[in-house]
């Protein structure tokens, strides 16, 4: 392995901070959708919330804490390890959220858009994270460094647009607002 990929993240510094910052910010901004949507909050509706809400939280988090890990002043073997762990859990719980989806009835039900950014796409930037941190464990170099970049941005907009059509789910069912007194 290379000893310069410490070097080549100086060069991601600002990028790593940017995309970081969005992702603890559309974490708050979740929980705004969240609250808009309380009263949909349920025993009864656990399963959507468990297959659709919380799944867009950790894609979130995971933008968020492998921008924390990339900024930290780590070595080339533990920086790539423990991006390592977090693609490898990262890509368990995602193709867990998506079997669970599938014995839950979720996936006859949803529309193929639906299926391609809750459950294929959260898959495939788990795997390409795992494939840029065995990258940087083998290489360190600039390559696996734009290969963890892909998958940072493909879990982000992920999220993003899975953050967004929950949130406009959320709205059209929240009714219209009540009446004022005396009306």
């Amino acid at each position: 392995m290379h000893s310069n990929v410490t070097e080549l993240l100086d060069a991601w510094h600002d990028f790593y901070v940017l995309i970081g910052t969005a992702a603890a910010t559309l974490i708050g901004l979740m929980f705004v959708a969240a609250s808009i949507s309380a009263s949909y909050m349920t025993e009864k509706h656990q399963a959507g919330i468990q297959s659709f809400y919380t799944p867009t939280v950790v894609h979130f988090a995971t933008v968020l804490i492998t921008c924390i890990v990339l900024l930290a002043p780590l070595a080339a073997t533990s920086l790539g390890a423990l991006l390592l762990a977090i693609g490898a859990f990262g890509l368990g719980y995602a193709s867990f959220v998506w079997l669970r989806m599938g014995r839950r009835g979720f996936t006859s039900t949803i529309d193929l858009a639906d299926r391609f950014w809750y459950a294929l796409s959260p898959v495939a930037g788990h795997l390409l994270l795992v494939a840029a941190a065995i990258m940087v464990l083998v290489l360190g170099d600039g390559l696996s460094l734009e290969a963890l970049a892909a998958a940072i941005l493909l879990l982000l907009l992920a999220a993003i647009r899975n953050a967004w059509d929950i949130t406009a789910w959320a709205v059209t069912r929240s009714g219209a607002p009540p009446s004022p007194p005396g009306a």
